[in-house]
């Protein structure tokens, strides 16, 4: 019983550290906090603008095609970094395999331009 709780250690110590700090973070938010708000500090800002009267009112495409190219390029940093490492284990059938992924990613990609998602006016 005894070497069993010895491996549960250091799961108690993390989470007993985690539990410490998330507890000082927020004491330390509190400490340092302004006392004093205002109308322009309590409002409501999103997005780089203030928010609508409507919640559920139209947006321009432009948000949403942004999000898809964000979308892209994530996806495609996040799995090209562990490829690149693992490359020469992989073989043909890894390559050709990331060569499917980026075609598709490039199909995304020129949708994007096709759209107008890259024209900032």
């Amino acid at each position: 019983m005894d070497d069993l709780l010895r491996e549960y250690l250091p799961i108690i110590v993390f989470f007993g550290l985690a539990l410490t700090l998330g507890l000082l973070f927020i004491a330390a938010a509190m400490i340092v906090a302004v006392r004093r708000p205002d109308a322009e500090k309590v409002s409501a800002y999103e997005c780089g603008f203030n928010a609508f009267d409507d919640a559920r009112m139209k947006f321009d495409i432009r948000f949403y095609l942004v999000s898809i190219l964000f979308i892209i390029f994530d996806l495609e940093v996040a799995f090209l970094f562990p490829w690149a490492v693992a490359f020469g284990d992989l073989g043909w059938f890894g390559f050709w395999s990331m060569m499917i992924f980026l075609g598709v990613l490039t199909v995304g990609f020129v949708y994007e331009w096709k759209k107008g998602a890259l024209e900032w006016e």
